[in-house]
């Protein structure tokens, strides 16, 4: 009796161990099968593209906030208070046109900065400076810092928008949808990106312009998103190259690009889509 119990035991330990084994071997090929699958979805080559954010920098100066102008008209009353009298005797023959009026213009700084001379109103002069204040105001008439590109909304102006940074964005259609992007081109295998980027920019905007790349290394990178309907279709990836352009002007290739505009930061905001503006917007100047 004792001797069967024992075998019965025996065979029911026996029958346990194998059941462990063989859920252990079950679940150690099932992490196998994982790590292939994982190993070989990352040894996928994705499709490598590089795109050019072509700049035109601010052509002019920016127009200073009410508190810089405020700032800079201090500093002007200090350093006039303080500086030493201009010598105008050594510069200018006694009597001269030339020394009229740069008494002239002297006075308006000093009015500008202190206002009028004691015992006199804002706007009184005599009729000598009246007619010199006009004639150098014929003289020295300053440009208007709006352009007609501006007034007109010619998005492929150069000259438009001089206070603030350009972006070039050309206009494509791609799976029957239009689209604006920046000019970009795919890697042919074994070339380098930075001659990519270039050889994308002439293909997709012609050689009519002056341009320079900055460096050798992006300075961002996108993965767009796969479409839902492409299942296992391969990933993009785009590396960004800043350019500036020197001179010329975009000759898009019609057979790639419908159009083209310069645009600033938040107007290339209202034409992108949200996934491309989220993976470009930290690498635009805010001005």
């Amino acid at each position: 009796m004792f001797s069967r119990t024992v075998l019965s035991s025996c065979k029911r330990a026996h029958q346990a161990c194998l059941f462990r084994r063989l859920a252990t071997e079950a679940s150690a090929a099932h992490e196998v099968a994982q790590v292939d699958a994982a190993l070989s979805k990352k040894t996928a080559r994705p499709n490598l593209h590089t795109g050019i954010i072509l700049n035109r920098s601010p052509i002019i100066t920016r127009t200073p906030t009410a508190f810089e102008k405020a700032y800079y008209a201090y500093q002007t009353r200090i350093h006039r208070a303080l500086h030493n009298p201009f010598p105008y005797d050594f510069y200018f023959k006694q009597g001269s046109p030339l020394e009229s009026r740069f008494n002239i213009e002297e006075r308006r700084r000093e009015r500008k900065a202190f206002g009028a001379p004691f015992g006199m109103q804002t706007g009184e002069t005599n009729e000598a400076e009246k007619l010199a204040e006009a004639t150098m105001r014929d003289e020295e008439e300053a440009m208007p810092r709006v352009h007609e590109a501006d007034i007109n909304l010619d998005f492929k102006n150069l000259n438009r928008r001089g206070q603030r940074n350009l972006y070039l964005l050309l206009q494509k259609q791609e799976n029957g949808t239009t689209i604006w992007k920046f000019p970009q081109g795919s890697v042919d295998r074994g070339e380098l990106l930075h001659h990519a980027a270039t050889r994308g920019l002439e293909v997709e905007c012609g050689n009519n312009m002056d341009t320079w790349i900055v460096s050798r290394n992006p300075i961002g990178v996108f993965h767009p998103p796969l479409p839902a309907s492409t299942g296992g279709a391969e990933e993009d990836v785009v590396f960004f190259y800043k350019a500036h352009i020197m001179a010329g002007q975009v000759r898009p290739n019609r057979t790639h690009t419908q159009d083209f505009a310069w645009l600033t930061k938040g107007e290339i905001k209202t034409r992108v889509d949200e996934d491309y503006w989220l993976g470009i917007k930290d690498i635009l100047s805010d001005f």
